[in-house]
């Protein structure tokens, strides 16, 4: 493993990696929307230090933890959508666009990485996104804004109109079970890849942290582009250090 902590030699290294690779996955994690002014969850003066996270089960278990619950989707959806995404995300764009990526894997839930252009289905979202809300017991899908007009209309969390169920938003709350479709996508192409590179994710919340090391069993090489150290810098072929915009920017142009 080799540590570059200059930009520039961070840089030319992932660009060398970049070159050398015939199908590249990109895994972000946090730290890419950060730098659109999107607060981390878990770092001190985060999210999860303002306010105390919500379990599935209390989510299941009570109507006015529902109603909590929603009425913090509906704030952060609005939030999300005031920001842009920034040069790493327009970069992994580029890299999809081109053909040298194959998906991005992302355990956020912001969808920015759409909205700079990634084509949705070229998207692993690990832990659901933002955006969508559908029923627990049928899957049926419908939306954020159906949501908080029945809440805003009959005071009640809002219930499936084919079966009866719980609705709730697609974002996958702490205890509830991950996304089997996209647990099995993300190790799929985490073992076809010759490149794995992990941006922005410290790299400890399982089992997303894991999709690296299928990458690095089935022979990929893998680098990591984070500010600070991970629990697997160690098994990396590289560790980049520097803002992710700061190294990534040049490869938005393509």
């Amino acid at each position: 493993m080799r540590v570059f902590e200059e930009v520039d030699a961070a840089r030319t290294r992932l660009g060398e990696m970049i070159a050398e690779a015939s199908r590249i996955v990109v895994f972000t994690g946090a730290g890419i929307s950060t730098e659109s002014g999107i607060p981390d969850f878990r770092s001190p003066g985060g999210i999860w230090s303002k306010m105390k996270p919500i379990m599935f089960d209390e989510f299941m278990a009570s109507e006015e933890t529902r109603l909590e619950d929603w009425r913090r989707r509906f704030k952060m959806a609005r939030e999300f959508t005031a920001v842009a995404p920034n040069a790493g995300h327009r970069a992994i764009a580029a890299l999809l666009a081109s053909g040298r990526a194959g998906a991005v894997i992302t355990q956020n839930i912001d969808r920015l990485h759409q909205r700079a252009g990634a084509h949705d289905a070229a998207v692993v979202e690990l832990h659901g996104n933002a955006f969508g809300a559908a029923c627990l017991e049928c899957g049926l899908e419908t939306t954020l804004a159906a949501a908080e007009k029945t809440i805003a209309e009959t005071g009640r969390a809002p219930r499936c109109t084919a079966c009866g169920g719980i609705v709730k938003s697609t974002i996958i709350s702490f205890g509830q079970p991950m996304p089997a479709d996209a647990m099995r996508r993300a190790q799929a192409e985490a073992r076809d890849c010759d490149l794995f590179l992990a941006i922005g994710s410290s790299l400890v919340v399982y089992p997303a942290a894991g999709i690296p090391l299928v990458a690095k069993q089935a022979g990929a090489r893998f680098a990591i582009l984070n500010r600070e150290a991970t629990e697997l810098d160690p098994l990396a072929d590289a560790v980049l250090r520097g803002g992710i915009g700061e190294v990534l920017g040049p490869f938005a142009l393509g």
